[in-house]
């Protein structure tokens, strides 16, 4: 039976008449999406209209997750709101904590022992407020909640970017910091500007070597890294209904690369498999009950231009498999050019390892197509030119491929089958030789590529593809290899070709496990202790932000003025600085080592007004705090993309950083930046960026008359005594204006609660 059933139960009672009434009162059909946002409004029966893209809205979502790595930080703001208890179902998934290594038996020990303390604290908060704990080796979170808690038309939040997955259940599942995540399971609403909508129809059918992967790899590269910002996507057509639901997953997962607000599916007979299939056969009866309300009305996926801002069309008959990278996403290569890309880009042909899993590509089926290239490579006499690693999605799925004879497979062609974690696609990932630094190319099936991010070293070029294509590049050791067209040298000499993958898209004889890894909370929490030592240097118990002083901010210093693209890894780095993340102190000795400094194009190293001297970031702006002198950080375009981590928004907070200034921001990074009291803010003319000097002393101009949609003015003191004046806008609501005026979202909460 599935968790939480009477609130799906709940979900599924209102959907219909509130559904009903949001149709009436727009006066049109509505999209899935419109569907489920309608039905989760904060107020309850809609009353009014909201304009995509303009309005802001409060939700009620269902379900909360959390990953161990987010999860700490979310957790301490949870204990100084003073509530007794979660409000809505929540899970913690310990799945970042563990370094890859030398396999599962030894890799997933030593983190219990070297992250003993962090997991202790996880599972004792879980256990106080009524929180489900899945246990280190349990598996990644996504593909856990899409196992177990995702369900058609529901609406989650998770502090995770990639809580997107499980818009392949039908789900609007979206990624947020853990200060929103805080507020929800706190039981206030949460807060969303209403997002457009982008529709992608999907005609024909996946055939041969190309998979669900190569949909948004594809859709990648047509929308970019921020083409989906604001957004919601929404697939639909015959391609849609005819892939699996973990395949679904995979493109939901990747829409994060986009920018998009999430993505998702309408419910259809993959998912009412996949349910049956996971032991929710209760769920998939209850979604059977009112389908036509899971998915839109028949005149939108008739006429879609009518109805969303932007139509996509891909014909899944003739899309050919991609590889996306390196350093980015969406820069997107069909493989049949990928020979000539690579030439004239001077990208290694050589690949060193091929990655298989991440919670994008870690699901049964995904195991089974990679399994099929690996036991044709066997049979035909080839070996794997490039290492090999293999990341299975949950204990679940891990248990079964065993069973099945897949793990098998693997390890026969010398594959190394790493913990069911995050491992390399965090960055938890212990390559040997990595420090050396070399030009290399990896192939792997996860979402994100850049810079250092998967082994810390700048010049490992990654690709992104799907996990049949790695199996099959990784056996090739070549990058330009096309299986559909090329041909392999085997141990006797002769030519052999792979077939094209074919695989189960669920397990023939059903699922199976012995321990799941889950861990029930208290019924009664109220006399669990949750112990943080002072002295620790893995947690820090948090102390509130201070308030606005309620005066223009002046003489601030230019921290950094961060060229090209500044994603959250850049401002704060995940792999060997996981470990910090319940201690904000320590770990904000990584804020923005990764950013590019514009003036002398070098990481970590930027001018000290004070000194005259060039040092480290975090060293220059612990120098300020000291003296008692804000800062501000300039950026670029889509600053802050990526990952959901809001250690990016705390640890600038926390050293005395007070605005941000930048030419645009990922959505998610946006908003913990204002829930932690910060100032976001966009240039009102992007070419004022270059306006920017290295001494620069700037003043922020406007503040006690702070309102929404009113620009403030900057002041740019230049050390030749010259000033000039600039707009900057931002897009701060009445609401967000509170938090910022209150020194952070939670100090409001903790206000209240005390009242």
């Amino acid at each position: 039976m599935a968790f939480d059933l009477e609130m799906i139960k709940k979900v599924y009672s209102l959907m219909p008449q509130r559904i009903e009434a949001a149709k009436k009162l727009i006066g049109k059909p509505l999209t899935l999406t419109e569907k489920i946002l309608y039905s989760h409004l904060d107020e309850g029966t809609a009353t009014k209209v909201y304009e995509r893209g303009v309005s802001y809205v409060d939700f009620n979502p269902d379900r909360v997750a959390m990953q161990d790595a987010t999860a700490q930080m979310a957790l301490l703001q949870f204990m100084q709101a003073g509530r007794p208890k979660v409000a809505v179902p929540s899970t913690v998934h310990c799945d970042h904590l563990i370094t890859a290594k030398e396999g599962a038996t030894k890799d997933l020990p030593f983190a219990n022992k070297e992250s003993k303390e962090v997991f202790d604290f996880l599972g004792s908060v879980s256990n106080k407020y009524g929180i489900g704990f899945w246990k280190p080796g349990a598996g990644i979170i996504h593909q856990v909640v899409l196992e177990n808690y995702a369900f058609p038309g529901g609406m989650m939040i998770g502090t995770d970017s990639h809580t997107v997955n499980a818009g392949g259940l039908g789900m609007l599942a979206i990624g947020v910091g853990g200060a929103d995540a805080c507020d929800v399971m706190a039981g206030l609403p949460w807060e969303l500007k209403f997002p457009k909508l982008i529709g992608v129809k999907l005609t024909g059918k996946l055939n041969g070597w190309t998979a669900p992967k190569d949909v948004i790899l594809k859709v990648a590269g047509i929308l970019t890294v921020k083409g989906g910002t604001g957004a919601i996507v929404e697939y639909f057509g015959e391609g849609a209904t005819s892939m699996s639901c973990t395949g679904k997953g995979t493109i939901c997962n990747m829409g994060a690369e986009i920018g998009a607000t999430t993505s998702t599916f309408g419910y259809d007979e993959s998912m009412e498999r996949y349910l049956r299939s996971t032991g929710r056969a209760d769920v998939a009866d209850l979604a059977n009950g009112i389908k036509q309300h899971l998915n839109a009305d028949p005149e939108v996926y008739a006429s879609p231009e009518k109805y969303f801002d932007e139509v996509i069309e891909i014909n899944l008959t003739t899309l050919e498999p991609h590889l996306n990278g390196p350093f980015t996403p969406d820069l997107a290569t069909p493989v049949s050019k990928m020979k000539e890309e690579a030439a004239k880009n001077g990208w290694p042909l050589k690949v060193e390892w091929g990655l298989i899993g991440s919670c994008t590509n870690s699901s049964y089926e995904d195991l089974s197509r990679a399994a099929s290239i690996a036991k044709q490579a066997i049979a035909k006499g080839l070996v794997t030119k490039a290492e090999f690693g293999i990341n299975p999605g949950s204990e679940q799925v891990r248990y079964t491929a065993d069973r099945d004879g897949l793990l098998g497979t693997f390890t026969d062609l010398n594959a190394k089958i790493f913990t069911n974690a995050c491992g390399p696609c965090i960055g938890m990932w212990d390559r040997v030789g990595a420090e050396k630094k070399e030009k290399n190319t990896i192939v792997h099936s996860f979402n994100r590529n850049f810079a250092k991010r998967a082994d810390g070293n700048p010049n490992t070029f990654a690709f992104v593809a799907s996990p049949e294509m790695v199996a099959a590049i990784a056996i090739a050791g070549d990058l330009s290899f096309n299986p559909i067209t090329d041909t392999l040298i085997n141990n006797k000499g002769e030519k052999v070709k792979l077939d094209p993958p074919f695989g189960d898209e669920l397990p023939i004889k059903g699922f199976a496990v012995e321990d799941a890894g889950y861990q029930a909370p208290a019924a009664d929490g109220s006399g669990v202790q949750v112990a943080v030592a002072p002295t620790s240097d893995r947690l820090q118990l948090l102390d509130p932000f201070s308030a606005w002083e309620g005066t223009d901010l002046k003489g601030l210093k230019l921290l950094i003025k961060a060229k090209g693209k500044c994603t959250t890894d850049h401002i704060s780095m995940a792999g060997p600085w996981l470990k910090y993340r319940g201690h904000l102190d320590n770990i904000s000795n990584n804020m923005l080592i990764g950013a590019v400094n514009y003036f002398n194009e070098k990481t970590d190293d930027v001018k000290n007004q004070l000194t005259g001297a060039y040092g480290p970031v975090p060293a220059t702006q612990r120098a300020y705090k000291a003296a008692g002198i804000g800062s501000i950080v300039v950026g670029d375009e889509n600053y802050g993309e990526g990952s959901s981590r809001e250690h990016a928004a705390m640890e600038p907070r926390h050293l005395g950083v007070r605005a941000v200034l930048v030419k645009s921001f990922a959505r998610i990074h946006e908003t913990n930046l204002k829930k932690q009291g910060m100032l976001g803010l966009t240039f009102a003319n992007k070419d004022d960026y270059n306006k920017i000097l290295e001494d620069d002393s700037i003043d922020i101009l406007g503040l006690t008359s702070f309102a929404p949609n009113v620009p403030l003015t900057l002041v740019l003191n230049h050390k030749d005594g010259n000033k000039e004046e600039i707009k900057v806008n931002h897009s701060y609501n009445e609401q967000q204006i509170e938090w910022f005026k209150a020194g952070g979202a939670l100090n409001i909460i903790r206000a209240n609660v005390g009242a």
